[in-house]
């Protein structure tokens, strides 16, 4: 038995060596990324090879077969999984698709590590993924694992077809990523952690040598390892943009995964709930009441409170309110429809109106081709179920405001407090600061980045995420 446990020793600490030779041989080759290259903890189990962004998990005989058999084969399945700690894969929705969400993340990543051409890794699956890369890109503008989930979802990929297609991708275990714990510790799940248990207290042992980075990594919670992971992302994105060009790397598919993974997410209806307004309702103010006077009157006197309560209380509520529409460009119809009743439903929620509403949802490209008034929620109902677009000309953003201004002097509005402006390009903004907040809400599928002036508030969301496509 302590032949055994020996043996086992001495083939962990040689399977931990190969991973440090692999962290290492990166390190030399891509120095912008040492920073992530150096956050997992190693972490013997039963099985293959995975991470959970904490820990790297690792089979002893299966690191020493494979590096046995090639001997860059474990620096490529290091890289691989750095890459879905940077691109922060495992952070996803429950509602997801895991089969199809594997596969996508999997083909992402591999994508990446083919155009980084480092001699240092195992190319031998590339021509059998070459392929499936080729028939992906003839139909994908970008190769991000979103991008690449959607388009299997839209395909209605079967678990058989997602099993045959990640053969060629597949080079770490994803168990991890689910774990039923909900921490970044692999303590659920399939893996047979018991059969490792002394192991596992031997290598626990060998990470004292660890930078206090690294140790905390070991114990980190799993939105704590996300932040982690989303800062470690950010800054690797900086070094890219400005260093990257010298490098050779600056405009591949790296940046752009990069530029989207970091593109910050908004949700829409906390987004409209800013431009809520102040105003009286029919309602007991509780804030603004003290209970103490109204109770000793009652004590006192019987049936008389010493104070009543207020009848009005202001909450915010949205009365007046502009929606204007860019028509000029390619948005199309049923996506500005979405967005439309999109608004109309996070705005006919409790609380977010007026029983009383005067919205003005305006049509524009270089010029104002319809206004329509919205005075209740029948009025909001036909609407939607006629609306057609008007325009199609080109982009100009000062037309609406030179017209509210003027519906503002001619008293339609008497409290305009918020305008969203839907577009999907850029265009001339007013030369002054309106006297209403505003805010532009792009929709953009390439990952730009619009600049709008100081006065006004940017939202950019992809189409999908207005669709509600998927739940990634």
């Amino acid at each position: 038995m302590f032949q055994d446990f020996e043996k086992m020793q001495k083939a962990d600490a040689l399977a931990r060596q190969i991973l440090s030779y692999s962290r290492n041989t990166l390190f030399m080759n891509l120095r912008f990324m040492e920073n992530a290259l150096s956050r997992l903890v190693f972490v013997p189990y039963v099985g293959t090879i995975a991470t959970d962004m904490c820990r790297l998990y690792y089979d002893s005989a299966f690191v020493l077969k494979s590096f046995q058999q090639n001997d860059r084969n474990i620096t490529r399945r290091y890289l691989h999984m750095i890459m879905h700690c940077i691109f922060r894969h495992a952070f996803i929705s429950p509602s997801v698709d895991r089969d199809i969400w594997n596969l996508s993340c999997d083909i992402a990543v591999e994508y990446m590590i083919q155009e980084l051409n480092l001699k240092c890794i195992d190319c031998s699956m590339e021509s059998e993924q070459q392929k499936i890369l080729i028939s992906l890109k003839s139909n994908l503008k970008y190769m991000t694992a979103e991008k690449i989930y959607q388009y299997y979802i839209d395909e209605n990929i079967s678990k058989g077809q997602c099993e045959d297609l990640r053969a060629a991708f597949l080079l770490d275990d994803h168990e991890p990523w689910y774990s039923s714990s909900g921490s970044s510790g692999f303590g659920g799940g399939d893996g047979d952690s018991d059969s490792h248990e002394n192991i596992g207290d031997y290598s626990t042992s060998q990470n004292n040598d660890l930078s206090d980075s690294t140790q905390f990594m070991f114990a980190m919670s799993h939105e704590e390892a996300k932040q982690v992971w989303g800062n470690i992302s950010q800054q690797i994105q900086t070094d890219l943009e400005t260093f990257g060009k010298q490098q050779g790397i600056g405009g591949g598919s790296l940046m752009q995964n990069l530029k989207a993974v970091n593109r910050e997410r908004y949700d829409y209806a906390e987004f409209l709930r800013k431009f809520a307004v102040m105003g009286e309702v029919m309602q007991i103010d509780s804030d603004a009441f003290d209970y103490n006077f109204y109770t000793y009157g009652l004590s006192l006197y019987g049936n008389m409170p010493l104070i009543e309560p207020l009848e009005y209380k202001e909450v915010k509520r949205i009365r007046e309110f502009v929606i204007a529409i860019d028509t000029s460009g390619s948005v199309s119809g049923e996506l500005v429809q979405t967005f439309v009743t999109k608004t109309y439903n996070i705005l006919k929620q409790q609380e977010s109106f007026f029983s009383k509403v005067n919205i003005h949802i305006i049509q524009c490209d270089a010029e104002i081709q319809e206004d329509v008034k919205i005075t209740s929620w029948e009025e909001f109902d036909q609407y939607l179920q006629t609306m057609k677009l008007h325009g199609f000309g080109g982009t100009d953003f000062r037309p609406v405001f030179s017209y509210v201004d003027e519906l503002i002097q001619k008293k339609v509005f008497i409290n305009l407090k918020g305008l969203i402006y839907f577009t999907d390009g850029c265009g001339e903004f007013p030369p002054k600061q309106p006297g209403y907040h505003t805010a532009f809400v792009f929709v953009d599928d390439d990952y730009n980045n619009y600049e709008v002036p100081v006065w006004a508030i940017k939202l950019i969301l992809q189409s999908n995420e207005i669709m509600e496509k998927n739940g990634i």
